[in-house]
């Protein structure tokens, strides 16, 4: 009953909520998103500027990750036409990982989208981009023909089918995508806490000597959920690249 009454578990307002400094509200959340940038940027940017015929460095890296987005996202999903959407699909996949791989990373240990107003902003960004892409190809009204009312569907179903697929393809795709994102990451977060905060109520806040060694069962949970989080941040990245691909694919080629 001490050792439960001395583990002080802080709110979960705490743990995804950094105190802000500087101007306009910027926090540790911002500043994660900044370093994100300027990783990918920098990444990229030597290159970029070190072209060799047998690729090392910095450069492998970039043409394994550009390779990995052609041949795993874009024909997979969008087909050859698709290319023109590398640069954003790389960018966005990029920043994503970065900023979720964070969480394992001594001191600040914490993934950028556990807060839910970056997934929220990138979804919305996704979304603006597969439904000007729709208007684009098929004209306002041809894109929300196609879209509302799927071909092959009887037209006494159209009743039930098109308000569904206004909800699913102009409400509910941005909010899924965010929500998915934000939701594993936090999760993963708040289980790297738990875990930290067991290990350390045993080691450091137990009065109970014989108790201290079971401390290496939390501390072992958490060493591998912080091996799995690397997974998940990478998975979380491509899942949510390759949804964009798939909603900027489905937006460019209607079905017939």
């Amino acid at each position: 009953m001490e050792l439960l009454a001395k583990l002080s578990f802080p709110p979960i307002g705490e743990l995804v909520d950094w105190k802000k400094f500087g101007p306009l509200g910027f926090n540790k959340t911002a500043l994660i998103d900044v370093v994100a940038v300027l990783i990918t940027l920098t990444v990229f940017f030597v290159a970029a500027r070190k072209k060799a015929l047998v690729p090392r460095g910095a450069q492998n890296l970039a043409e394994s990750i550009l390779e990995f987005i052609t041949d795993g996202i874009i024909l997979q999903t969008m087909g050859p036409d698709g290319m023109q959407f590398l640069p954003f699909l790389t960018t966005l996949f990029c920043f994503i990982f970065v900023g979720n791989i964070f969480e394992i990373i001594p001191i600040i240990q914490f993934p950028a989208n556990a807060r839910m107003a970056n997934p929220l902003v990138l979804a919305l960004i996704v979304w603006v981009m597969f439904l000007f892409m729709g208007f684009k190809r098929q004209g306002f009204f041809g894109y929300l023909k196609s879209t509302l009312f799927p071909p092959g569907v009887p037209k006494a179903l159209y009743i039930l089918v098109t308000p569904i697929e206004f909800l699913s393809t102009f409400l509910v795709r941005p909010f899924s995508l965010a929500v998915r994102l934000f939701a594993n990451m936090l999760a993963g977060h708040l289980l790297l806490v738990t875990f930290a905060l067991l290990t350390d109520a045993l080691l450091f806040h137990n009065t109970v000597t014989f108790l201290k060694p079971v401390a290496v069962l939390p501390a072992a949970m958490d060493v591998a959920i912080t091996g799995f989080e690397v997974l998940v941040a990478l998975l979380q990245a491509f899942i949510f690249s390759i949804l964009a691909a798939v909603y900027l694919g489905g937006a460019m080629h209607p079905e017939h």
